[in-house]
């Protein structure tokens, strides 16, 4: 739990539920807990060095997002990203990711830019490598550059939210060096776009960008496994419906 520490004194209590809030929430999405695993408060509360109504606090919001289940009398639940959400996400992050591309057009400075070119540079040599957690991780660094030059904090935090939620099943997608080699290309010629100015061709790119990275999870079997295995579930009353 490195660079995260929840015990340090906090007096509004909201910021202490959101600091819990925002741990589980990135555990579940990171794959710490799986999928219907019981998140127990005491358990919780202790390791974070909380009480448990902090916990409880930050489990009602996590079921507002449907990441977990509260099962009245019996505890909280993990549900995780289901094969329809992460449809959802890739339809609307890939309008989202046009718009912000646009606006990272207008308000990117010249060291968010710089950083962008050295990523698609190094990105490329990690591929030809072969080196693709390295790839992952500047894959992920070139999407946070946008979002920081977007100029939009409402925008930013949405994107950054939408880019949690399908991060285990990126890395999966991005594991081929087909996939990172072809990802990278992409994002070439967004950064290319963006340093050249030209917004309606940037937001082009990043809505296709997105709809690639979808179509690849589709085109690699790895959505079939996904929805292979929700529907087991439901089918053994793991999940409701």
């Amino acid at each position: 739990m490195s660079g995260y520490d929840v015990k340090q004194e906090v007096t509004d209590k909201y910021s202490l539920r959101g600091r819990v809030f925002h741990k589980l929430r990135e555990d579940i999405l990171n794959g710490r807990y799986k999928d219907h695993e019981e998140l127990k408060e005491v358990a919780i509360g202790e390791e974070l060095g909380v009480s448990r109504t902090p916990v409880r606090e930050a489990f009602r919001q996590l079921e507002l997002e449907g990441l977990i289940q509260i099962v009245p009398n019996k505890g909280a639940y993990v549900t995780g990203i289901t094969v329809k959400d992460v449809k959802d996400i890739y339809m609307i992050r890939s309008s989202l990711e046009g718009m912000c591309a646009r606006l990272a057009t207008q308000h990117i400075t010249p060291e968010q830019l710089e950083e962008l070119e050295e990523n698609v540079y190094l990105a490329s040599f990690h591929a030809s490598k072969g080196h693709m957690e390295q790839m992952a991780e500047l894959d992920n660094r070139f999407h946070h550059i946008l979002y920081e030059a977007c100029d939009s904090k409402m925008l930013q935090n949405l994107l950054q939210d939408f880019h949690q939620y399908v991060i285990r099943i990126r890395k999966k997608t991005l594991s081929t060096r087909e996939r990172g080699i072809a990802s990278n290309d992409e994002h070439r010629r967004i950064m290319e776009a963006v340093k050249a100015g030209r917004a309606e061709e940037a937001e082009r790119l990043a809505t296709l960008h997105m709809e690639n990275a979808y179509d690849n999870i589709v085109n690699s079997g790895l959505y079939d496994i996904f929805k292979a295995e929700d529907n087991a579930e439901k089918k053994e009353g793991k999940i409701e419906n």
